[in-house]
């Protein structure tokens, strides 16, 4: 075996192992945070997804009782505000935790092996199971109910599911970086991701916008992976209004960002 070949062979074992590691952390940080968040009393883990569900279900049935909107052949309203809201909910519980993530687990910084992006990836991870969790308990009952359909185009599903999931943690990292030791923008994260719920296109279709503004809405990253997930699920939706490449752009840019946040912020933690 030549040097190269063996050069070559120790480092992807090097890097298998540091990817054993990194699971084997963000597997602790996990069942930890499961631990603190939600405790063994009551209905301890239950709640996981139960309060996702239950927020969606007071949503869906507000909205059955208004007055209800076209949203086309094939796309019932319930499926639709499912996805919507369960969706947006994960990236709620991401971006309103993260500013608040680093003081929660300050004494973990004493342990090498444990990051601020591992901190951050376990709640996020806890987020999407949580939120996935809700979404599929709820659309399955609509699907026994015969209120929805299953899925016409899961790899799409999935793939807008990902690219949200992505954009939700790189946002989080900046969010991180930018409120510690910063109480005033602290003040300004819950407030943000209200704002955020009406423009994030979880509620509504771009082509109910006038057609020379659909370029525009559909450049918005969260507008693009809703209506890709919509894609995947509805027989009926289009795909002229979400571009994946842009959005997987956009995530890159926004993670370069978030880690030189998160790295600049571990310079100044101090373990007391």
């Amino acid at each position: 075996m030549s040097e190269a070949s063996a050069y070559k062979g120790r480092s992807i074992a090097g890097f298998m192992e540091s990817m054993r590691v990194q699971g084997s952390v963000i597997g602790a940080l996990i069942m930890r945070e499961l631990h603190t968040r939600y405790g063994r009393r009551g209905l301890g883990y239950v709640w996981l997804f139960l309060e996702p569900m239950l927020l969606a279900v007071m949503v869906v049935s507000l909205k059955m009782f208004a007055r209800e909107r076209h949203y086309g052949a094939g796309i019932g309203v319930v499926p639709f505000i499912i996805l919507g809201y369960t969706m947006f909910i994960m990236f709620r519980g991401i971006w309103n935790r993260a500013d608040s993530a680093l003081e929660a687990n300050l004494p973990l910084m004493y342990h090498r092996m444990v990051t601020i992006f591992d901190i951050l990836v376990s709640r996020a991870l806890l987020e999407a199971a949580a939120s996935m969790t809700a979404f599929v308990i709820l659309v399955g009952l609509c699907i026994m109910l015969d209120m929805a359909e299953l899925p016409a185009r899961p790899i799409h599903f999935l793939l807008g599911f990902l690219q949200y999931f992505w954009f939700s943690v790189a946002l989080s990292m900046i969010v991180c970086g930018a409120t510690y030791e910063n109480p005033t923008l602290q003040k300004f994260v819950h407030p943000i991701s209200y704002i955020l719920m009406p423009l994030s296109g979880a509620f509504y279709m771009v082509k109910w916008f006038p057609h020379k503004f659909h370029g525009w809405v559909s450049y918005w990253p969260m507008a693009s992976v809703f209506e890709e997930m919509r894609y995947g699920w509805f027989e009926a939706a289009s795909d002229e209004y979400f571009y994946p490449a842009y959005v997987v752009a956009n995530c890159m840019v926004l993670t370069m960002l978030g880690l030189l946040a998160i790295k600049l912020v571990r310079r100044k933690v101090e373990l007391k």
